[in-house]
């Protein structure tokens, strides 16, 4: 694995941002940008899944970094079960609900991966080498 130092080194927060702006242009107009609340919620949960993995690198642990990863894998969940919900009411049209569907599924992937590569490395510390 290459050295990574920062929090934006790591492929599943540079997926979590693209994943991020996703939504927020999916919900800047039409009819999402009228329904706050799904909005808002969509929007945190996008948001969440790269802050979550950022404070958990930045935190230093291997334990504490796990567990954060584990949060912002439990967000993309979220982000998707909000996705079909904005599908079923026609907030989202079938490929845009696909595209952003697949950039969720995309992330959670990056970060199960990063979740096992941490459990087999024993990693400490918040650098990788």
């Amino acid at each position: 694995m290459a050295k990574i130092e920062r929090f934006e080194d790591l492929e599943c927060w540079k997926k979590g941002r693209e994943l991020t702006k996703g939504i927020y242009e999916a919900t800047s107009s039409g009819g999402f940008a009228k329904d706050f609340g799904l909005r808002d919620q969509i929007r945190r949960s996008a948001v969440s899944v790269m802050s979550n993995i950022a404070e958990g690198f930045e935190r230093g642990g291997d334990k504490e970094f796990r567990q954060f990863l584990a949060m912002a894998k439990g967000s993309v969940g979220e982000l998707k079960s909000h996705l079909y919900v904005a599908l079923d009411i026609g907030l989202l049209s079938d490929e845009r609900f696909s595209d952003l569907y697949q950039l969720a599924s995309e992330s959670g992937s990056l970060i199960a991966g990063l979740m096992r590569y941490l459990s087999r490395s024993g990693f400490k510390g918040s650098k990788f080498k």
